[in-house]
């Protein structure tokens, strides 16, 4: 049984995101959790948002305990770029 959870629209690059992410594979849910709780990023807030979320979605859908959960895979791919545009003069 996987649970997943996704987060969409964070303004910070992958690569930052990655760092954290990679700290984390592997680990029991409440490990993980104990873990980013303590990293003093701003991307470990997300990522530990996102960690929550799938928790909760495991504990609600599938009846599964904290104990049991491990994180198998935690990804962090580049989102949409914005579109700057300055109106010059030609």
């Amino acid at each position: 049984m996987q649970v997943h959870a996704i987060t969409k629209n964070i303004n910070m690059s992958a690569q930052k995101m990655r760092e954290v992410t990679r700290q984390i594979q592997g680990m029991p849910a409440a490990q993980a959790q104990a873990i980013l709780a303590v990293v003093p990023r701003k991307s470990a807030r997300f990522v530990f948002k996102t960690l929550k979320s799938a928790i909760a979605n495991a504990e609600n859908n599938n009846k599964a305990k904290l104990e049991d959960l491990v994180i198998v895979e935690a990804a962090a791919q580049t989102a949409s770029t914005y579109k700057r545009f300055t109106p010059k003069a030609r």
